[in-house]
């Protein structure tokens, strides 16, 4: 049935006079949703101006049946706190006092809305707190550099060859996979407009410039930024939050020299070499595809492939990797030291971690093509 039954009656609520002057309102019937929607109107708007008389005492033992509907409208009407004097059944009553405790459903504004200039100001010197903490670290690890120069002892050789494995060995998968599908794409594409020219064989020129100088370190840098930059960051939040760095720091054991050096001197090197490993397998699949379009034997792209390519563009390949390495390392830890002992930061500034990393590294490849745009090209 839709409506209330006789097993459901409808609310009311009715006013009577106790001993000492005192008035009470009595509610009796089904304060639910179900008994809420047959109510009349005129129920509510009484239920409404009177809820706010705070020498009222209120009846709700007689309520058979009470939801966090018709709990809320109460204590909406008794302006969004409990009366003084009330009378309920015990089942009812973590109902209103889980509404009083949670202060209700909507909070209110605290006052107008920032102006738009301020959100400005703000995001600024959000950008501005991340420079100074990135030229913060980075001074800090100038400093470990020299420190290790004077006593070589000092250097954390485990930590950075764990990190090499850990950011360069197993990322070979993932990279060669995405290279040589990449490989594939662009030869395919370009095969398609150099057949219209009858220019088939400057599909070594087009393969060997774009991987070699632009989409390898590229695909690499993004590929680790994604996968390692984000374990890097995670790691460090959770040494936050289980109050690992405070314990170093108790023990005088510097965090920038334990755990930001060997991760930025890991990258920096394992970058260049992925970058290496992405070039050869994107060339071997855009290699095989060229064969399948274009009939060009795997042997004759190699050999064209050294007159096509000046050596120069390697060398500009293996320097993104360096710089890119050094970066994403650089925002890993930055992000990861910014970490408060919280779940909720935990995953926001891991997210940070990442996006900052692909987007500096895109400019930094920016950079590198403005600076070096008239370097092995013929």
């Amino acid at each position: 049935m839709n409506g209330p039954t006789s097993a459901e009656p409808q609310p009311s609520l009715d006013f009577a006079a106790a001993g000492g002057g005192l008035r009470v309102v009595r509610l009796r019937g089904h304060w639910n949703l179900r008994g809420l929607t047959q109510a009349e109107g005129l129920l509510l708007r009484e239920l409404a101006e009177r809820g706010g008389d705070a020498a009222l005492a209120w009846d709700l033992s007689a309520v058979a049946a009470l939801d966090s509907a018709g709990a809320y409208l109460l204590w909406r009407a008794w302006g969004q706190r409990l009366p003084a004097q009330l009378e309920l059944r015990p089942e009812h009553r973590p109902l209103l006092e889980s509404w009083q405790a949670a202060g209700g459903p909507y909070p209110e504004r605290d006052g107008p809305r920032r102006p738009f200039i301020l959100g400005v100001g703000e995001s600024l010197a959000a950008a501005a707190d991340h420079v100074l903490g990135l030229t913060t670290l980075l001074g800090k690890l100038a400093w470990d550099f020299i420190e290790v120069a004077r006593h070589p002892r000092k250097m954390p050789c485990r930590e950075i060859s764990a990190t090499i494995h850990e950011t360069g060995g197993r990322a070979l998968g993932i990279t060669a996979l995405v290279g040589f599908l990449i490989g594939v794409v662009v030869s395919y594409l370009s095969s398609l407009q150099l057949q219209t020219l009858g220019a088939q064989i400057y599909i070594v020129n087009i393969l060997g410039l774009s991987i070699i100088r632009e989409l390898g370190p590229l695909l690499a840098a993004i590929l680790v930024a994604g996968r390692s930059g984000s374990a890097i960051t995670a790691r460090l939040g959770v040494m936050r939050v289980t109050q690992e760095l405070d314990a170093l720091a108790a023990l005088g054991i510097s965090h920038s020299l334990r755990l930001v050096l060997p991760k930025v001197v890991a990258l920096a090197l394992a970058l260049p070499l992925l970058t290496v490993w992405t070039d050869m397998i994107a060339l071997v699949g855009g290699a095989v595809s060229a064969y399948v379009e274009l009939d060009i034997g795997v042997y004759q792209f190699l050999l064209k492939l050294p007159g096509a390519v000046p050596v120069v563009n390697f060398a500009i390949g293996l320097a993104k990797g360096v710089v890119f390495g050094l970066l994403i390392g650089l925002i890993a830890c930055h992000f990861g030291l910014r970490i408060r002992p919280d779940t909720e930061s935990l995953g926001n500034e891991t997210t940070n971690s990442v996006v900052a990393s692909i987007t500096v590294v895109i400019l930094m490849d920016s950079l590198f093509a403005i600076v070096f745009r008239g370097v092995g090209l013929r």
